[in-house]
């Protein structure tokens, strides 16, 4: 006869409430199948009482009977938000259609400006173009945004690489590769066309006097020059005949625009700077609105994707062209996608990577597309993330959890279970066999084809298992040491007291534990805090995979030479 489901420990029913209430939230009447399914995968050690696991499922879920799906959903939202956003980013994924897109005729670009890699937010901007490009069956260009038209920061040499390596990670396909700073001559020569047209000038304004200008409405004396006075002094600045800051080339709108940002903007400025790629070969760099004006007329480009704070981007292309005669493409935006955990730095990554306090951009704590994968995040994980926001010109900003839902769902079926020991203590056992004990724990509960961790501890028995828990124990207590066997707390020390499961209805905890010849590991978490202990022999196998720590939960196994092991903590 089977127990009744009250015996068990609160946080199994706890356990299949939240799962209950999840499938309930997404089909209106939770499945029992399901929910027992769920269970089993989170407490494998109770796969012997099935039955009674079945009758407390059919308990609960005769408990939210009365709930409508709104309700499940409501209360789920209050106890358990990430098991909601794991059921709605299976409803829908997809996007809506690019206005006026034809397949096989859709060219879209990527504009990086590499003074770092790629990091968890840009992931957007790559995801949704190549989500795109892929739907119309068109091509996607990776052109590096890298000129100095910004007097704040510099291209990054290796950033080129890392940009592309991340790319690749994330399953973005690449059709071609272009650079500003290989196109400059072009720069140049289109240039000259919008002074002939009358369409721009050159400007010997300071800085203060240009802002104060722009403020009030009022044209410079350098408007009025004539197209062959434009023409001369540009060929000036070619030539070197200005300093940095003493001319410009400002493009020719409406000084009495209602937004004074959009007041004869500049195009063309002067850097002194040398360039990673070009060195000193060039000194006139264009502004960010003339190069993509020039590049996405002259590369065909269809439909751009860019953030909503470039919309006045949009107005500054859409501008030059109407003054050259020429046509370009059509312009969506969509909002910044910040994670609330992850605090993004490029400046301060590149100087904490080059000082050597990171160990390189694959260190968790730059939140770089390198570091989410040395942590063991899947590259399919990111993209979902990112689709389930949508097309969505709104900011969004949410927890890391969103994306860990993600990832869970994805390593839950593939990592192999191991136990790691933090801050471990070593006890001796008493009252074992004389032939000690031995312990067969699943690599995987629901794959046994996999095998198992066989491990055989001769007497007398010694573990490694972790302090606090143990430390907190007094005389009388009982834990289970998960595959083991069950231990009483006594006055002078630790003694064996079987391996019956039946101490579970009894609300005993499970603690992990590691053999004696366990070797020593470190796991690094995302702020880069680590934790010191001892992990199973066999883990060291799995270099390079990510794996799941008992009660600890999943990281990617960075390095190990048998001896000793180093893994990144992806989440719980």
């Amino acid at each position: 006869m089977a127990e009744p489901a009250s015996s068990f420990p609160p946080v199994v029913r706890e356990a299949a409430r939240r799962f209950a209430l999840q499938n309930a939230a997404a089909h209106g009447q939770p499945d029992p199948g399901a929910v027992m399914g769920k269970i089993m995968a989170e407490f494998p050690e109770l796969r012997p009482r099935a039955k009674e696991v079945s009758a407390l499922v059919r308990e609960v879920v005769a408990g939210l009977a009365p709930l409508s799906q709104a309700d499940a959903r409501a209360t789920l939202e209050k106890e358990a938000p990430e098991l909601l956003v794991r059921e709605r980013k299976e409803r829908d994924l997809s996007l809506p259609d690019l206005l006026g897109a034809q397949e096989g005729k859709v060219v879209m670009r990527l504009a990086p400006y590499p003074s770092g890699p790629l990091h968890v937010g840009n992931a957007r901007m790559a995801v949704l173009n190549d989500e795109y490009v892929k739907r119309y069956k068109g091509r996607l260009l990776l052109v590096y945004d890298d000129t100095i038209g910004s007097e704040e920061k510099l291209p990054v040499l290796e950033a080129y690489d890392l940009i592309r390596q991340g790319l690749e990670w994330l399953g973005v396909r690449i059709d071609g590769v272009a650079y500003k700073s290989e196109r400059m001559e072009i720069f140049y020569t289109w240039a000259v066309r919008l002074l002939k047209t009358h369409g721009a000038y050159v400007c010997e304004c300071g800085a203060a006097e240009l802002r104060e200008n722009r403020e009030r409405g009022l044209e410079c004396a350098h408007r009025g020059r004539t197209v062959e006075e434009n023409l001369d002094l540009f060929a000036k600045m070619l030539a070197g005949g200005f300093r940095e800051g003493e001319a410009i080339v400002r493009l020719r709108t409406d000084m009495r625009a209602p937004d004074p940002a959009f007041r004869d903007r500049v195009l063309l400025r002067i850097s002194e700077r040398p360039h990673p790629r070009a060195g000193t070969r060039y000194r006139v760099w264009p502004m960010l609105e003339f190069s993509w004006a020039v590049d996405d007329h002259l590369l065909g480009i269809t439909h751009v994707l860019r953030g909503k704070d470039l919309v006045i981007e949009d107005r500054m292309e859409a501008a030059i062209w109407q003054k050259l005669g020429v046509s370009g493409p059509a312009f969506g935006h969509f909002g910044m996608l910040r994670v609330a955990d992850a605090k993004i730095s490029k400046s301060k990554s590149m100087a904490e990577v080059r000082s050597g306090q990171y160990t390189g951009w694959d260190d968790p704590r730059t939140w770089s597309l390198q570091s989410l994968s040395s942590r063991g995040i899947e590259p399919e994980a990111v993209r979902r993330f990112v689709l389930s926001f949508g097309l969505s010109m709104q900011d969004i900003e949410v927890p890391a959890e969103n994306l860990y839902a993600e990832n869970r769902r994805l390593l839950e079926a593939r990592a192999n279970r191991y136990f790691f020991v933090a801050d471990p203590m070593s006890i001796a056992i008493d009252g074992t066999p004389s032939s000690g004990l031995q312990a067969s724990a699943p690599l995987h509960p629901d794959h046994p084809e996999r095998g198992v961790r066989h491990h055989i501890l001769p007497a007398p028995v010694k573990v490694y298992v972790p302090r606090a828990d143990f430390l907190a124990l007094r005389p009388g207590d009982r834990v289970r040491l998960k595959d083991l066997g069950n231990v009483e707390c006594t006055k002078t020390g630790y003694q064996y007291v079987g391996n019956d499961l039946s101490v579970l209805k009894e609300g005993v905890r499970i603690v992990h534990w590691c053999p004696p010849y366990a070797i020593p590991g470190v796991v690094v978490y995302p702020d880069g805090a680590r934790a010191e202990g001892m992990v199973e022999r066999l883990a060291a196998t799995e270099a390079g995979k990510v794996v799941q720590f008992e009660r600890m939960g999943f990281a990617r196994i960075r390095r190990s030479d048998g001896k000793q092991l180093e893994a990144y903590f992806a989440h719980r």
